[in-house]
């Protein structure tokens, strides 16, 4: 962003304290191209172009047969466990070496889930100073009547001084094969509920936590929340791990909350409700309580292992 545009971007920035949207501007250690910095130089970063040229080089791994007629090679499931973004534009780059600004045909597209099309928007915006972050909660757009997991990216509109949600993951396909009339460039807050929102609603018996998880899964529930809750509090914090990492205080599956831990999520969906009034405390909690802070060594639930959070 030249130095114009960027006076003018932090002008608008009221909604927010300066300091909080120069922290959002600035790259996580997952979210920085590293070596790969100079291809983002070209890329536009307006929320239109941000989701054309992620959709253009990410396929989702669960709808990549039935949406896109690519089914997926076992060989290639390995993908969507990929963290941090220089590993990721790395095997972009062995499927197809032409700029990141040309679309992939589906074969020659990385395999993710929602987290990787929510890191590559963050990356593209931060790296052109426009502050952006990750949440996690759940879509109430994938299977009418419940909340699916889920994560997006949510970036400074600096004209309107708000935050917005764009969900990159959703392009004409996605649209009209799930009949989507909202906006995805600017997903309307009863469409998607942070972990915080969702953990609030039904600790206050407006919601039923059983509505919330994973369908195909039959993962639903209370402690499901919690463990979003955890990992959108990692994410806000910089650590943007992959939705099946778990560690520390995360409950395990199906677990049956004690009255402890529930005033503990409670605190944390309390914290996690508004990151910018509550930044400093958001980051005390994690850099200072073991239980939520990321450790160097995480829990993989979908291959059932440790693993380095960045390996080598």
């Amino acid at each position: 962003m030249n130095a114009t545009a960027l006076s003018a971007h932090r002008e608008n920035g009221r909604g927010a304290s300066q300091r909080v949207l120069d922290h959002y501007a600035s790259h996580s250690p997952f979210s920085t191209p590293g070596r790969h910095a100079a291809l983002l130089d070209a890329l536009p970063f307006d929320p239109a172009s941000v989701a054309r040229t992620v959709q253009g080089l990410l396929i989702y791994e669960h709808v990549a047969e039935p949406f896109y007629g690519y089914p997926i090679p076992d060989a290639r499931r390995g993908e969507s466990h990929i963290r941090p973004m220089e590993q990721i534009i790395d095997a972009l780059l062995e499927l197809d070496d032409r700029p990141l600004h040309i679309g992939r045909p589906p074969e020659k597209r990385l395999v993710g889930i929602c987290r990787h099309f929510m890191l590559l928007s963050l990356a593209i915006f931060r790296h052109h100073g426009v502050p952006a972050r990750g949440r996690g909660g759940f879509g109430a757009y994938f299977n009418p009547g419940k909340f699916e997991d889920h994560w997006v990216c949510e970036y400074w509109k600096a004209e309107e001084c708000r935050w917005a949600l764009l969900d990159s993951q959703f392009d004409d396909v996605f649209v009209r094969n799930l009949a989507i009339h909202h906006d995805v460039l600017d997903v309307p807050r009863a469409q998607f509920l942070t972990a915080s929102e969702a953990w609030r609603r039904c600790r206050g018996g407006e919601l039923n936590p059983n509505l919330f998880g994973i369908e195909f899964s039959q993962l639903r529930g209370l402690w499901f929340i919690a463990g979003s809750l955890i990992r959108d509090l990692a994410t806000l914090n910089g650590q943007e791990i992959l939705p099946w990492d778990v560690w520390g205080v995360q409950p395990a599956p199906d677990a049956t909350l004690s009255d402890e831990e529930l005033d503990f999520f409670d605190e944390i969906a309390l914290l996690t409700a508004d990151p910018d009034a509550n930044f400093d405390a958001l980051k005390q909690r994690f850099a200072e309580d073991v239980r939520v802070r990321v450790p160097a060594k995480v829990f993989n639930a979908l291959r059932q292992r440790e693993e380095r959070v960045f390996e080598g």
